[in-house]
């Protein structure tokens, strides 16, 4: 006989919640409120400095697609000006494994790695850390330099101008740079990291605590950029580039698999035509992998979605759509 179907729901809610449970703690540690704890990254040296001199196709970046920390090195790479000066390596995530892997393990054939796991521990023997991207390594030395996205921004943006195609460009410069650490200050809280609080939450207070503030300083960029072109006036800044990867996977992702479903960034006016005016400056269109974003976190982010069903929209035909945003 078939089991009674309250029996049978409370059974399977009960194993998979305390499946869900398990797996979450392992991939998105949380404290007593169930709140999101993002872990620091764990490399920190700069470039130049007597042990990383500034030089011509001596570093490489490791970077995936869907990544959004990643995206914003390959975003600074682009602008700059420096793709035969930084060659990249692209992982991909397994959801089977857990893990980033190599698209092409030859691209590191000193290491012999298929995995990040493998190349950190290579790196750093002993190395307890998280094997995240993005990388920026020393093949003469292979050595991690740094695994912090906006500490390696900064590096893309001042280390490399005696090769950069685009060396006048300054993303970070001096007088503005109070401003722009204030804004990356709140937008990381708030929304970079503020998505993942909203997906990764595991109590209804810390989901509701995180979404409200996301769309708080939503609702405050776009008011901002009613009457300015960017964050920091009218000239585009690292600030920029690090809200810019979170908008573009927005509406794709955090939308729907993270509950970040209050607004879509095509609902605001302002905050849209941004995205498109940065999406249509030169090069950075073909740094946004919108088919890999899907893939990565809809097919690989399995206590999110365990069907692992990989959306077939939105249709992002509206990112090349005048953005009107010149004349601001």
């Amino acid at each position: 006989m078939a089991l009674p179907p309250t029996l049978l729901i409370r059974t399977a809610k009960t194993i998979w919640t305390t499946l869900w449970r398990m797996m979450m703690s392992q991939m998105a540690p949380s404290d007593r409120t169930g709140a999101y704890q993002r872990p620091n990254s764990g490399f920190c040296d700069r470039i130049p400095s007597e042990k990383f001199p500034a030089t011509a196709q001596r570093y490489r970046l490791i970077v995936g697609m869907g990544c959004p920390w990643a995206h914003r090195t390959l975003i600074v790479r682009a602008l700059k000006g420096l793709d035969t000066i930084i060659p990249i390596t692209v992982v991909s995530p397994s959801g089977d494994e857990g893990c980033w892997v190599f698209d092409h393990p030859s691209a590191i054939e000193s290491l012999n790695c298929r995995t990040m796991p493998q190349f950190y521990a290579k790196a750093q023997p002993g190395y307890q850390g998280r094997a995240t991207v993005p990388v920026l390594w020393d093949s003469q030395t292979n050595t991690i330099i740094n695994n912090e996205s906006a500490e390696i921004i900064e590096i893309l943006n001042n280390a490399f101008n005696d090769w950069a195609t685009q060396p006048e460009l300054d993303l970070y410069p001096a007088k503005l740079q109070g401003d722009i650490n204030v804004w990356n200050e709140r937008i990381y809280a708030t929304v970079n990291n503020g998505v993942y609080r909203c997906g990764f939450a595991q109590t209804q207070v810390a989901y509701e605590a995180a979404c409200n503030e996301v769309f708080e300083t939503l609702d405050v960029i776009d008011d901002t950029l009613a009457s300015q072109r960017y964050l920091c006036g009218n000239r585009l800044t690292l600030a920029d580039v690090r809200l810019f990867t979170t908008l573009i996977r927005f509406d794709v992702a955090y939308y729907g698999l993270f509950k970040c479903n209050r607004r879509r960034i095509a609902d605001y006016e302002h905050l849209s035509g941004y995205v498109r005016d940065i999406y249509q400056l030169s090069n950075i269109a073909a740094t946004c992998d919108v088919e890999a974003i899907k893939r990565d976190y809809f097919g690989n982010l399995f206590p999110l979605n365990p069907g692992g069903i990989i959306p077939v929209g939105p249709d992002l035909v509206a990112l090349k759509a005048p953005h009107g945003r010149e004349q601001l």
